[in-house]
């Protein structure tokens, strides 16, 4: 027998075996749904979506300083081509004309560096806050497997390579998400009592 084929020969017969059965316990968790119901995952993206939200208006308004930039290179284009000016007012606005667009060119270049910047300081922001919370249900549901004396927990809402979910099935009695949903929404609450004087 080839060895690749044996590791997981050795899986399967040490899963069929009564005894190890009976001696092994297995739970299930649904890490995207105690992420999701996590209360502090609600106020983190709300903090985030602040972020977007003032981001964008930072966006906006070097957008409108930009468009009227662009409006008066437009408007000292038209003047220039009126018969009616002299050479000396023509040659006036043609300085002008250089003057605003190299200014464009550079506000435009400035305007896309924040973006950039932008964009990646949230991208930035969530990640690091999704790995904190994350972090944060870990210690909830390491607990609650040293608790539950699991020999094995396996995380429902993984994928495979093939987008396969990882685990097909199991008893809705294996599923403890709810209890680790509950236990750091509890713990979130008790951070938030006021205490009391002494």
């Amino acid at each position: 027998m080839k060895l690749r084929y044996l590791i997981p020969a050795l899986a399967v017969a040490a899963f069929a075996l009564p005894s190890a059965q009976a001696q092994m316990k297995v739970g299930v968790i649904d890490m995207n749904e105690a992420f999701v119901g996590y209360n502090k995952t609600k106020d983190a993206e709300a903090k985030i979506k602040d972020a977007q939200a003032q981001a964008k208006k930072e966006l906006d308004q070097r957008l409108e300083t930009l468009n009227k930039s662009v409006e008066e290179i437009n408007k000292l284009q038209q003047d220039i081509q009126k018969p009616e000016l002299s050479q000396s007012a023509k040659e006036t606005k043609m300085r002008e004309l250089n003057d605003k667009a190299n200014d464009a060119r550079n506000l435009d270049r400035e305007v896309a560096e924040f973006r950039q910047t932008r964009d990646r300081q949230l991208q930035e922001q969530y990640m690091r806050m999704r790995k904190d919370l994350i972090d944060e249900i870990m210690v909830v549901v390491n607990d609650k497997i040293k608790a539950g004396g699991y020999d094995i927990v396996l995380d429902k809402s993984g994928m495979s390579m093939g987008q396969i979910p990882v685990l097909l099935y199991a008893r809705k009695d294996m599923d403890f998400t709810p209890a680790i949903i509950e236990a750091l929404n509890s713990a979130g609450k008790s951070e938030q009592k006021p205490k009391t004087a002494k």
